[in-house]
């Protein structure tokens, strides 16, 4: 079993649940009245210091991951992992945190295009 598969992965989700706190997380504490009268600076700042942690998973990751360095993943497979993991985790956070957002027949298209791209990512070319 390769454990570079899994951690890999393992450190792409966390990372990308906490880059999507740091990207929509202030959307849902402005809708809660925590900070709707902040400025938008102090808002970016937030946002900067939530994806400070992101980035410390992300890189570690994508250097784990590369097949450059010795990972399973080509540079163009990690890429196309990372987009669906992002639009998962995205879609999972707004179904939790935004009731209001419905998911319709052209998103769960949508995401077996995705899954058609995780394939082509995937094949070997001669």
């Amino acid at each position: 079993m390769n454990w570079t598969i899994f951690t890999t992965l393992g450190l792409l989700i966390v990372s990308n649940i906490v880059m999507t706190f740091a990207w929509y997380g202030h959307l849902k504490l402005q809708q809660m009245g925590v900070t709707s009268h902040w400025p938008l600076i102090l808002v970016i700042v937030f946002s900067w210091g939530i994806a400070f942690f992101e980035y410390s998973l992300m890189v570690p990751a994508n250097r784990l991951g590369f097949a450059g360095n010795g990972g399973p993943f080509s540079l163009m497979q990690l890429k196309v992992l990372q987009e669906v993991i992002t639009l998962t985790v995205f879609t999972v956070f707004v179904r939790i945190f935004f009731n209001s957002e419905q998911l319709h027949w052209n998103h769960f298209v949508s995401f077996a295009l995705l899954v058609v791209a995780v394939y082509f990512a995937f094949m070997e070319v001669d």
